[in-house]
């Protein structure tokens, strides 16, 4: 009876034991989960630049079935209000939003900026990418990276948002 009654507790081996095991599961995972974390931020840029893309092409026809001609051509003139707090929206009752919802700008990683009518910037943790809107082609693209010779981060950063 005396002998289970001391048998009660982990001895101190036991608990060192445990402590390694989770301390090397850990060392492994919490790498991991960061980059995990960069990726998705990369994965939701990559799909808000293909839906404004799409939302420019859906005003674009949306124009041109409405004989609209507004700037010379049937893209949008604007892809918002200037109002620097949403993005890609017109607080007009959804007439000519870009997006379905805004995009709320917010200085830090993984949302948009607003330079000015024609630049945002999607904040990466690895360089901020900036794009402009040409309307007078509809596109928005990464600005002023095309030509940077070596390759940069932002320069890759950019390549991995638009393909």
């Amino acid at each position: 009876m005396k002998n289970l009654s001391n048998k009660l507790a982990f001895t101190m081996i036991e608990l060192i034991f445990v402590i390694v095991v989770i301390g090397i599961l850990s060392a492994v995972a919490i790498p991991r989960l960061a980059v995990t974390r960069d990726d998705a931020i990369l994965v939701k840029g990559k799909s808000q630049v293909a839906a404004i893309r799409s939302g420019i092409v859906m005003q674009k026809s949306k124009n041109l079935l409405k004989g609209d001609t507004a700037g010379g051509n049937y893209y949008p003139a604007a892809l918002d209000d200037d109002n620097n707090n949403t993005l890609f929206w017109f607080s007009d009752g959804n007439t000519s939003n870009i997006l379905e919802t805004p995009i709320y700008a917010k200085d830090s990683d993984g949302h948009w900026t607003e330079t000015n009518s024609t630049r945002y910037t999607f904040h990466l943790n690895s360089g901020n990418v900036p794009f402009k809107y040409k309307p007078t082609t509809g596109s928005f693209d990464c600005h002023d990276l095309t030509k940077a010779t070596p390759p940069t981060r932002v320069y890759q950063n950019c390549k991995d948002l638009t393909e």
